[in-house]
């Protein structure tokens, strides 16, 4: 069963046909939106700051989510895919985001709508990332306009992130 504990009497709220792996870490003031997903060996730390994740979101293996004390909250909004081993940290992410695998977002950043952070990537603080474009590097940098086939890879992967979680629920089909 994960690990789900209030911090200072509050306690993490969790949406409504959301998937929670066992062995990931969901503590103090977190929101989580419905259909979402939560994979395992994340962990979601509301302990010095509020995180709040909206709707058909996606939080895969190994991602840390957290913020900095009295400073910076975490906001991700729906329909994001926040990759395997990623960061995110005191920062906001827009809807229609993908955060690839090991990438790390620090605070006070904000990663507007439909855009793509690279896998490994190092988002700076302060950094806004424009609507529509892929960002690479450490530190990432703007590299191109998302392709047609981009922007539908942002917009399917919610639904696969669902879809995979039906899997480990008792009502999916063997």
């Amino acid at each position: 069963m994960a690990l789900i504990l209030p911090v200072q009497g509050v306690s993490p709220v969790i949406g409504s046909n959301s998937f929670v792996a066992e062995n990931s870490t969901i503590v103090g003031d977190v929101v989580i939106g419905e259909n979402c997903s939560v994979w395992f060996n994340t962990v979601i730390r509301g302990d010095v700051n509020f995180i709040r994740i909206g709707n058909n979101s996606n939080i895969q293996d190994g991602a840390v989510i957290h913020g900095t004390y009295k400073n910076a909250s975490t906001t991700i909004g729906s329909n994001v895919s926040v990759g395997h081993r990623a960061i995110v940290h005191g920062c906001t992410l827009k809807d229609y985001v993908l955060i690839g695998m090991g990438a790390i977002i620090m605070d006070h950043a904000v990663v507007e709508e439909f855009c793509i952070v690279a896998a490994g990537s190092v988002i700076l603080e302060n950094t806004v990332c424009e609507s529509g474009y892929l960002y690479a590097g450490v530190p990432a940098r703007k590299i191109k306009a998302l392709t047609e086939e981009q922007v539908a890879l942002v917009k399917r992967l919610p639904g696969n992130y669902i879809m995979y979680s039906g899997w480990f629920t008792k009502e999916a089909p063997i």
